[in-house]
């Protein structure tokens, strides 16, 4: 392997969410990402977060068998990392716990990943990311002044927990490299939720934010800080928060409309704005307004974003088994990354990587303590 993180072992539990992301993130920049899926899950529907299992291999278990539970001892005593991905105590009654596997390998950094922690008041609740939005503060501050809208599950699964995930993770890494000791690292994705708040939290005790939506100037009540849309229905995003951002941007759409900082002026200037901006099709106005300093952008969608100039020119995308995928990030001047793999589906990867441990996997999955896709990867 190549790549900033080659010669990083991390044993993963399966699940959706932040810790698949975590694998692709980690896997991407080299690291070996084994994953632990289902036996019950080999051939089976192609999961729905496929994508996110590239630069991986998988080796599916059933850790109701001694013989499944003494893989995953085997594979932690060759790791840096494991990822749990239960509900707390769920790891310990399946005989995987910390205290079980740090027996194995006291340098193991043990990384268990809930939605709520665990501890505190809500620690056995189940949850999605839009109730740990919600509870953090985030979720209230998003959407419309009429309503809270959930930014898809971006906040607390990928950008929160998958993030912090791997953040943690490497932070234990780099320690016991250090000190020879793993550790426990607990990562919450209603945790991860509230520390991307961090600016907003400041600004409200600064007097500098009303708790409550569209009425600031980065969510959408500020004229100069919206989506705006054209004649053919779609939309513009603009961004002229600095004031030779927005002579620009006013001189190109050929209104005079004053800054001014008010939640009525931004609401009356915005009819301004939205009366222009309906004049012209979105890609008219993409060809007017994109200059090195108007912060106008065209909105695009999921088809279109891969096919932009600024993406085909950075190489932002990149395409895997035909499909069209953001390209991994960040970018590495030195240890250049490999190219993606293919998603790792459940039990790809089961005879090679037990063979690697020294257990005999054709007698494991005979039975039934361990499953081998039909695609056969190595």
């Amino acid at each position: 392997m190549t790549g900033p993180l080659a010669g990083v072992r991390v044993v993963m539990m399966g699940g959706l969410g932040p810790a698949p992301f975590c694998g692709m993130l980690l896997g991407d920049l080299g690291a070996d990402v084994v994953r632990v899926d289902r036996v019950g899950e080999v051939d089976g529907a192609r999961p729905v977060d496929a994508l996110l299992r590239r630069s991986q291999r998988s080796v599916a278990l059933d850790l109701k068998q001694p013989a499944g539970r003494d893989v995953v001892h085997a594979l932690v005593e060759r790791a840096d990392a494991f990822v749990e991905v239960f509900r707390p105590g769920v790891a310990e009654r399946m005989g995987i716990g910390p205290d079980d596997l740090l027996v194995r390998n006291p340098r193991l950094v043990y990384a268990r990943m809930t939605g709520w922690g665990q501890d505190g008041a809500y620690a056995a609740m189940a949850g999605h990311d839009i109730n740990y939005l919600a509870l953090s503060g985030a979720l209230g501050a998003i959407g419309t002044a009429e309503a809270p809208v959930p930014p898809l599950n971006l906040v607390g699964d990928y950008g929160g927990g998958g993030m912090l995930l791997a953040l943690g993770l490497l932070s234990g890494v780099l320690e016991a490299r250090q000190s020879g000791a793993g550790q426990v690292i607990d990562v919450a994705m209603y945790d991860a939720a509230a520390t991307l708040m961090t600016v907003f939290y400041g600004l409200l005790a600064d007097g500098r934010w009303e708790d409550r939506r569209q009425a600031n100037v980065v969510d959408g009540a500020a004229h100069y800080y919206r989506t705006y849309e054209t004649a053919d229905g779609r939309h513009v995003a603009v961004g002229a928060l600095e004031p030779q951002f927005y002579a620009e941007l006013c001189t190109r759409l050929g209104v005079t409309v004053p800054q001014d900082e008010t939640p009525e002026a931004w609401a009356r200037h915005g009819e301004t704005m939205a009366a222009r901006f309906r004049e012209r099709t979105r890609a008219e106005w993409e060809a007017e307004l994109v200059t090195p300093q108007s912060c106008a952008t065209p909105v695009l969608t999921l088809a279109e974003a891969p096919h932009h100039l600024h993406a085909e020119s950075r190489g932002t995308f990149t395409e895997v088994d035909g499909v069209r995928q953001p390209a991994p990030a960040p970018r590495f001047s030195r240890t250049v990354p490999p190219a993606p793999s293919s998603p790792a589906l459940p039990g790809d990867h089961t005879l090679a990587v037990l063979t690697e441990i020294g257990i005999d996997g054709p007698a494991l999955c005979e039975a039934g303590a361990a499953g081998q896709s039909s695609r056969g990867r190595v």
